[in-house]
């Protein structure tokens, strides 16, 4: 890895920030674009948009990897807004797969989301090579990512270079906003007297921003055409963040539950990332929960 030219799209989003952190103690070049300004001169910068058509012109023929974490990356931003939706998600990503293929590329490696899988049944656990239903997506930023695969398919198929897609699970971490489940539970029990939930058996394998980062790093020089998801080993429920919660800050509260019954499960597997980069999650529930203290 010493010498490797890596470009990051989305270099200041919260993934980004986590992955630099951890590229640069691996004596990497680092070209960082963001649509946001950065606070950091540690690495190359360029304030860009990925839709710019000239976007090729800030790339170094030859780079070993770009990493294309820039999106808008929730639902919320997305919802009854296909057209920026797909404008900034698809069609950003057609400009950076054109400009990575002029400048020779090696790798791309694409953040995608585990939200492309269609609906669980119960008790089911899904992998990559599971079927997905298309008709079923009712999230435009879900069909926005499944399209972009599909096109970095398509171009892999037509000469496009080594392509890695990885499908993160629902990232938790230190941060300030745009929270998940777990720092919204944990900022609950630990500033208000009673939390409402759905159903404390819905669950998700969340997984440490830090563990996304270095699963990133760890498919670096992959060959051919690879899907991954990157998520944690196992379910873990509203339950299990709310109990660890209130070991961590010593803390009781009151649980009010709106539909015990409306259980949600996603249970997408990990045994590929296991298999292929021998990655799995370092981080547990508790010792996660313990990077939030300062941010809630």
């Amino acid at each position: 890895m010493p010498d490797m030219k890596i470009i990051i799209t989305g270099s200041e989003s919260f993934v980004g920030k986590e992955l630099i952190s951890q590229l640069r103690s691996k004596n990497v070049k680092i070209i960082g674009f963001d649509y946001a300004s950065s606070e950091h001169s540690e690495y190359e910068f360029h304030k860009v948009d990925i839709r710019d058509p000239q976007i090729h012109q800030l790339i170094p023929e030859d780079a070993d990897a770009l990493i294309h974490l820039a999106a808008l990356s929730r639902d919320a931003d997305c919802k009854k807004k296909a057209f920026e939706c797909f404008d900034v998600n698809v069609m950003g990503t057609l400009n950076l797969i054109k400009a990575a293929s002029a400048k020779r590329i090696k790798q791309f490696i694409f953040a995608s989301s585990e939200w492309v899988y269609d609906e669980f049944k119960v008790n089911e656990e899904k992998d990559e090579d599971s079927y997905i239903n298309a008709a079923n997506l009712d999230s435009e930023y879900a069909l926005s990512k499944l399209v972009s695969e599909i096109n970095l398919r398509q171009q892999y198929k037509n000469g496009f270079c080594n392509t890695t897609i990885l499908r993160f699970g629902i990232i938790y971490g230190p941060r300030k906003n745009n929270w998940s489940a777990v720092e919204s539970i944990f900022s609950g029990v630990k500033n208000k007297p009673e939390i409402t939930i759905g159903s404390l058996h819905t669950g998700r394998r969340f997984v440490h921003v830090s563990d996304i980062a270095r699963g990133i790093i760890m498919s670096i020089g992959l060959k051919g055409f690879n899907i991954i998801n990157l998520t944690s080993n196992k379910i873990i429920t509203l339950q299990d963040i709310i109990e660890t919660s209130q070991k961590i800050l010593n803390k009781t509260s009151r649980i009010i539950e709106t539909n015990p019954s409306q259980i949600s499960l996603r249970n997408p597997s990990n045994n590929k990332a296991k298999k292929i980069l021998d990655w799995e999650p370092k981080m547990d529930l508790e010792t996660g929960l313990r990077t939030l203290l300062n941010y809630v």
